[in-house]
C-alpha cells in the first residue's frame, strides 16, 4: 500500500451524502470490477453492460485499463510493482465514482489477488462486484488483436500476463462468465442479473 506523505491534512465530509445522490439516480454507487487476460474480453463487456444499463436509465462510466495508462497512470509501467501502483489508484478513483453514486465499471487485467483485494476493500460492503472474465489462454491468444501474445512469446515484451508474468484467477468472484462459450450478450446479461440479484439496480425500470 501507498504511504500517506501529506501532512497537516484534514478529511472534510460532504453535505450531500451518497444516499441523497443514490436516491436522485434511483440505483446504488458500485464498482463492478472486471479481471481476466489480456484478450478475454474485459473491455467489450464492460462496455456492453454499460450500454444495457444506460438503456435502462442508469448513470454509468467505464474505466478502461488503456485509456487510463494514457492519463492518470501514463507514468506507470508492467513490473510487479507498477501494476500494484496501477491497481491502487484505479480502485481509488472507483471508490470516488460509487461515492457519487454512479456505477462505475473497471476493465483491467488486474493479474493479483492482493491487489484486487484491496481495491474491494475500499468499497462499501455489498458494493464491489468482481466479475471473473473466465477464458482459456489459447482463445486469448487467437483474439490477440493487439499481435501482444506474438511479441511476448518472441520475448519483445517482458512480464507479459500469462506467458511471462503471473495472472491468479479470483478465487470467489460474484461472476464468472466464460467468454469462450458465451455469446457477448449472455455474458453482459449474466453481470445484469448479478446487480438486480443484490439489489443495486431495480428490476423493472
Amino acid at each position: 500500500m501507498a504511504q500517506q506523505k501529506a501532512t497537516n491534512i484534514t478529511w472534510h465530509e460532504a453535505i450531500v451524502t451518497v444516499e441523497d445522490r443514490e436516491r436522485l439516480l434511483n440505483q446504488k454507487g458500485c464498482v463492478i470490477w472486471f479481471t481476466g487476460l489480456s484478450g478475454s474480453g474485459k473491455s467489450t463487456l464492460a462496455n456492453a453492460v454499460e450500454q444495457l444499463l444506460h438503456q435502462q436509465n442508469h448513470h454509468t462510466y467505464v474505466l478502461d485499463g488503456d485509456n487510463v495508462r494514457h492519463g492518470l497512470n501514463k507514468n506507470l509501467g508492467f513490473s510487479p510493482e507498477d501494476r500494484e501502483e496501477n491497481i491502487r489508484r484505479i480502485g481509488e478513483v472507483a471508490k470516488l465514482f460509487a461515492d457519487a453514486g454512479t456505477i462505475v465499471m473497471t476493465a483491467f487485467i488486474s493479474p493479483y489477488r492482493t491487489d484486487r483485494d484491496q481495491a474491494r476493500e475500499l468499497i462499501a460492503e455489498g458494493r464491489f462486484v468482481e466479475v471473473f472474465v473466465d477464458c482459456p489462454l489459447d482463445v486469448c491468444e487467437e483474439r490477440d488483436t493487439k499481435g501482444l501474445y506474438k511479441k511476448a512469446r518472441a520475448g519483445e515484451i517482458k512480464e507479459f500476463t500469462g506467458i511471462s508474468a503471473p495472472y491468479e484467477s479470483p478465487l470467489d468472484p460474484e461472476v464468472t462468465v466464460n467468454t469462450a462459450e458465451l455469446s457477448l450478450e449472455e455474458s453482459a446479461q449474466a453481470v445484469i442479473a448479478s446487480l438486480v440479484k443484490t439489489g443495486l439496480v431495480p428490476a423493472d425500470n
